[in-house]
């Protein structure tokens, strides 16, 4: 077996053996297209059985915020295995050689989003934010509450909305570790494409944004809709795609709005965060119901050293920790992580003697951004505390103001 890059020219068969794997077929030339332009804007890394594409995995050149800062990192996605070459370790190879190369280009991280959660966890990944599916009978005004923020709303043209939302949403970035940069190529294709692939029904993309044009942004929301089905008794929808505000007032003026459009008596929010402040604000718990709460961005610490030191912290610390890492042995040992009196910086270097904490990189991962508390790790049995309080002394110093979240799936 022989792994190298995969060249331009054998992306169309990476897009075939993906397809195969993945129980899929492009609806049309154009998805293809599309499919195969993300592509040749990844890292690409291939398996070959002779002159045969058995393997593919790809990364797109992500930039992801992180507590106090940001971070490139790595996407895994598109990784397929013929189903004639499983189980021959063409997937560990393939992965290995994707945390070389970004170790050698300097990433700290590398995320995904797993179509299998049982697989990626051996591989070091943890998941790192989590995703609230949200569905509200809008067969009836929204029971709030809070008073609505009454500035105006507006729908704005799909093609003004990049240069309009794009700084609000870098904004958001800076409280809001696990987002992705967006480019106006990827507000485009991803977010404000014509057609969404997996429901040929939905509407072109609408925007809302909360304000006068001469007045700053309050908020925002991207939703799609489509009519219901009075025969089957299946009301009008409205699907949230992403919805961003300000205040809560104005979080609560966005809902207001998605809830009340007509011929519709449902609304649906996939992914959002965990903390959303409309679990509080809405009056009637019957009425806005939280459906599922999954797994979201699975997140991998290439280099554990550059990850800690890279964030910010929420509170002084002085721990050492036991780090297991199968796959890249240099993140596997004891170090003292201390962070300073004033939180600013923190160090980690080898340290002798007894560990406080001792836990894989999965759960160093699924820790790092602030969404996951080690305590819970530890009363799960997988972070063993050698010293009473370490844990939760961790937690207090990986604390973020809001919970990791996004929606930027890839």
């Amino acid at each position: 077996m022989r792994y190298c890059d995969v060249p331009e020219s054998h992306v169309d068969r990476a897009l075939d053996l993906g397809y195969l794997v993945f129980h899929e077929r492009p609806e049309s030339e154009e998805t293809r297209k599309y499919h195969r332009e993300a592509l040749l804007d990844c890292d690409r890394v291939g398996a070959y059985d002779g002159d045969t594409l058995v393997g593919f995995a790809a990364a797109f050149r992500f930039t992801i915020s992180v507590p106090g800062g940001e971070l490139p990192c790595p996407g895994l996605t598109f990784v397929a295995v013929a189903p004639t070459h499983r189980r021959r370790g063409v997937l560990t190879a393939m992965i290995g050689e994707l945390f070389r190369r970004s170790a050698a280009q300097g990433r700290a991280v590398a995320a995904l989003w797993a179509s299998e959660a049982a697989i990626y966890g051996r591989f070091g990944f943890g998941s790192a934010t989590h995703g609230a599916t949200v569905e509200i009978d809008s067969s009836r005004p929204l029971a709030l509450r809070i008073a609505p923020d009454e500035r105006p709303l507006r729908l704005v043209d799909p093609l003004d909305a990049p240069a309009l939302l794009g700084p609000y949403y870098d904004a958001t970035r800076a409280h809001r570790p696990g987002r992705i940069a967006r480019d106006e190529v990827r507000w485009r294709k991803e977010w404000l494409a014509d057609k969404d692939e997996d429901d040929e029904e939905l509407s072109p993309p609408r925007v809302v944004v909360l304000g006068a044009p001469d007045e700053p942004l309050g908020g925002y929301a991207v939703y799609r809709t489509k009519g219901g089905d009075d025969d089957a008794g299946t009301p009008g929808l409205v699907r949230v795609d992403e919805l961003e505000a300000d205040t809560p007032a104005g979080a609560a003026a966005l809902w207001r709005y998605l809830a009340a459009i007509d011929l519709t008596g449902r609304v649906r929010y996939w992914g959002g965060a965990p903390d959303d402040p409309l679990h509080h604000f809405a009056a009637d718990r019957d009425q806005v119901r939280v459906t599922r709460t999954e797994p979201a961005l699975w997140l991998r610490l290439l280099d554990v050293r550059a990850a800690l030191t890279a964030r910010s912290w929420a509170a002084p610390l002085d721990l050492v920790v036991e780090v297991r890492d199968e796959r890249v042995p240099a993140n596997a040992g004891r170090f003292r992580l201390k962070v300073a009196p004033d939180a600013s910086t923190a160090s980690y270097e080898p340290a002798d003697g007894r560990p406080d904490l001792s836990l894989d990189v999965r759960e160093l991962g699924a820790c790092y951004l602030g969404g996951t508390d080690p305590r819970h790790l530890v009363a799960a049995g997988l972070v063993t505390e050698h010293t009473p309080g370490a844990a939760a002394a961790l937690g207090a110093a990986l604390r973020t103001g809001r919970l990791p979240h996004t929606v930027d799936e890839f």
